[in-house]
């Protein structure tokens, strides 16, 4: 699978959340999140794409500078079509050109460095983002909302998934 692909993987993924989630359980604060709610966490991973999605064009990215859009975390239905501004995009992208990107390492030093870099290299660095804090999603869904169904495989990296199926082949053929 390319890094096309995967991302529209782990939109859909997104989606399929986005469309059973209440609106009290997207934007209530989530003591296991530290008071940040289901919609914040959201809001960063689209913000993530929608940010590569506007430096394709000038070959420059920056996470850092990326604009915050509050209405993505208080509405599930702006996230929405944030994610499907996002899947449209996807495929008309050009994995090989090249961008640069900046970089921040320090909230004190203000020496920014910028790194060469692809677009189909910053999907990918896109979907693990996406991985990390849709697991974190999850368990947060988990511990505060039980009523709400979650994908056991949501947040889950596909070298994990990988690594539990050839446990479950080696426990069958074992067993």
């Amino acid at each position: 699978m390319d890094a096309q692909n995967g991302t529209l993987l782990i939109t859909g993924q997104m989606s399929v959340l986005l469309d059973r989630l209440p609106l009290y359980v997207y934007t209530q604060p989530v003591s296991l999140f530290h008071g940040s709610t289901v919609g914040q966490h959201f809001r960063h991973i689209l913000e993530f794409y929608t940010c590569l999605l506007e430096g394709c064009d000038a070959s420059y990215v920056d996470y850092s500078s990326r604009q915050r859009n509050d209405a993505i975390s208080e509405n599930p239905k702006v996230a929405m079509n944030v994610l499907q501004t996002v899947v449209k995009a996807i495929p008309e992208l050009n994995v090989s050109q090249l961008l640069q990107v900046e970089s921040e390492f320090s909230d004190t030093i203000t020496e920014r460095p910028a790194y060469s870099s692809s677009i189909g290299r910053e999907l990918q660095y896109a979907f693990d983002h996406a991985v990390h804090h849709l697991a974190i999603i999850r368990m947060g869904l988990e511990a505060h909302f039980p009523e709400i169904p979650v994908d056991a495989n949501l947040g889950v990296a596909p070298s994990t998934l990988k690594h539990r199926r050839t446990l479950e082949v080696v426990e069958n053929v074992e067993g």
